[in-house]
């Protein structure tokens, strides 16, 4: 099953499978960029150019596998934890979660995908279970459907981005002490224009914000300062082609306002509930594979931080060009997450 991660920026693939002896395989993965625009606030504005994308993509992975699994941002779908008695049949199972739904979910039934599935057994309770539901406008769903169908693929797993993050990031949790358990986790995406914060306790999402700020700024910066188009000095960010001040005068300045960005997001977090720390920060996206900026944001949230590399520890396939993926790795939280479903439904 492919993982398919559409942001607003870039369209990204990622292929896993595993060895005889169950190891994972990275087989395919690639990146494919967007104008912008073209995705605005998760909305599919220009659905041809970016099925060309896709497309275009899919080609170039040379994959041929065609069910693929799909994610919504989550400012598109509402989520909630409910607790139903054990023992319910599907049916009623379902019909208790529409009459819960019809409660929470500010449109009407008949315009909204629904599903739910059962954690398991309710704390303190064996005869109560808890039950995680999600709704989302069906123009969400089917644009995504629509945009997958339009290249050949079979849409078989319509997930959530900030689930998708927390699953490719599992590994990453286990190893930490006591595998993270009832430690305060901030797990954080610094994409090309927004930048995304979960804090997560064991299984639960106690918040989720997201802010306007992320790698883009960095490339504006670079263009700006060396007279360079935003193109070019995006290019050129990656590889490391430009001058010998680069360090100090644009990329020094650009990881302390990522620092004090994160810095504040988790200031909103700490007003907002009664915690005070976070235990453990794990830094992931674009960004994070530029040199010293895991310091500088531990630094400045004054919280120990480690990077997230969805793809760390994995065998890699004979398809994947290894150079590329030196700066690319973290830029595929989302993806890996999504094509992790084939093993973790």
């Amino acid at each position: 099953m492919l993982g398919i991660d559409i942001s607003s920026s870039t369209v990204k693939l990622v292929e896993l499978g595993r060895n005889p002896d169950g190891q994972l395989v990275l087989e395919r993965c690639g990146i494919e960029p967007l104008e912008r625009g073209w995705i605005n606030e998760g909305n599919v504005e220009r659905f041809e150019e970016v099925a060309d994308a896709l497309r275009r993509l899919l080609q170039r992975s040379g994959s041929k596998t065609r069910n693929a699994a799909l994610a919504l941002p989550g400012s598109a779908v509402i989520t909630k934890k409910i607790v139903l008695a054990a023992g319910l049949s599907d049916r009623e199972l379902e019909s208790l979660v529409e009459i819960e739904a019809s409660q929470c979910i500010p449109f009407p039934l008949p315009e909204v995908s629904l599903d739910f599935c059962v954690i398991g057994p309710s704390v303190g309770s064996t005869e109560r279970v808890d039950v995680l539901l999600a709704a989302s406008r069906k123009e969400k769903v089917s644009d995504r459907q629509a945009l997958a169908e339009a290249v050949g693929l079979l849409p078989v797993v319509m997930d959530v981005e900030s689930y998708a993050m927390r699953l490719a990031a599992g590994r990453v949790m286990d190893a930490l002490p006591n595998q993270g358990r009832d430690a305060l986790i901030a797990l954080i995406e610094v994409g090309s224009h927004s930048t995304s914060l979960q804090v997560i306790r064991n299984d639960d999402m106690l918040y989720e914000r997201d802010q306007v700020f992320g790698g883009a700024v960095l490339s504006q910066q670079i263009a700006r300062q060396y007279g360079l188009s935003f193109d070019e000095a995006d290019a050129r960010k990656k590889i490391g082609n430009l001058p010998s001040d680069y360090a100090d005068q644009v990329l020094q300045p650009f990881m302390d306002s990522l620092g004090q960005e994160i810095g504040r997001a988790l200031q909103f977090f700490f007003t907002s509930t009664p915690h005070n720390k976070i235990d453990h920060i794990l830094l992931s996206g674009g960004c994070a594979a530029l040199p010293g900026v895991v310091e500088a944001v531990a630094a400045q949230a004054a919280f120990p931080c480690q990077l997230v590399n969805p793809l760390d520890g994995m065998l890699i396939g004979p398809e994947v060009r290894s150079a590329e993926l030196a700066f690319e790795s973290t830029s595929y939280l989302v993806a890996t997450g999504l094509a992790l479903r084939k093993f973790y439904p």
